[in-house]
């Protein structure tokens, strides 16, 4: 179905989501919410789509909530409206068992922040600014943000970043480790374009294992990890792309993974 706010398209295995709310630095109201859920959905169905991009049309990449939908609303519940909106389009992107991208074109705050800290990894333009957001505004932070952060950059720093909400270059925060990589922004959509395309050609279920593997391993301990390793290696032993991949190496060639 065609949708209002976002943009998709898919070709050589790169499912790319693009957020259509330029004139709000792609903000989300409900509609947003509800279509990215369902962009999601098939690009989780699709065996076509091996890998998934998500960006920004225009100057930003999302600049989180869109206030004045919510003030137009009147009183709403905060908890009810994170589990319809936000809470699904997180778990989604964990979920997925392929490679997502965050392609940071411009300033993610907020759940816009959240939005591409639950992406599997971030590419930035130097334009790009993060910023915590949720303290600026008075309120706790969402969309996994207290999740993320303090995983990727240790508490101190994540709560730092909470206390001050002073925005974080592309550079910093790659440094820090929250972005993978930064590329001049005429070159940001190029370059995420040929990283993506190398991954769709990769073991597609290797890859999501992989994922499930280090996402359980969050929570876990390290005899769990060991245990859950080994239970997701005898699914992967069993893959088309597994047999490709040795007898790839046995023949000194380029596997050609159809990740299956």
């Amino acid at each position: 179905m065609p949708y209002d706010t976002l943009l998709t398209d898919l070709t050589d295995g790169v499912f790319t989501i693009t957020l259509n709310r330029p004139e709000v630095l792609n903000a989300f109201n409900d509609r947003m919410a509800e279509e990215l859920q369902d962009a999601l959905r098939k690009a989780e169905r699709d065996d076509a789509a091996r890998c998934l991009v998500l960006t920004g049309a225009g100057k930003g990449f999302c600049a989180g909530q869109d206030l004045g939908a919510v003030r137009d609303r009147g009183a709403i519940s905060f908890r009810e409206h994170l589990l319809r909106t936000y809470n699904p389009i997180v778990s989604k992107l964990r979920a997925l068992e392929k490679p997502v991208l965050a392609q940071v074109n411009g300033a993610a705050a907020g759940a816009g922040l959240g939005l591409a800290l639950a992406c599997d990894l971030r590419y930035a333009a130097p334009g790009a600014r993060l910023r915590f957001a949720f303290t600026g505004i008075g309120l706790a932070p969402d969309s996994g943000v207290s999740f993320f952060l303090p995983r990727l950059i240790g508490y101190g720093r994540a709560y730092e970043f909470a206390l001050t909400n002073d925005p974080l270059t592309a550079e910093d925060a790659a440094a820090l480790g929250l972005v993978n990589k930064v590329f001049p922004p005429d070159q940001l959509a190029a370059a995420v374009r040929e990283i993506a395309v190398r991954f769709a050609k990769g073991p597609t279920k290797s890859f999501g294992l992989t994922k499930r593997a280090m996402n359980r391993a969050l929570l876990t301990s390290i005899d769990e990890a060991l245990d859950y390793e080994a239970h997701l290696q005898e699914a992967a032993g069993r893959t088309a792309d597994y047999k490709e991949g040795v007898a790839a190496f046995l023949e000194k060639r380029p596997p050609s993974f159809s990740g299956k």
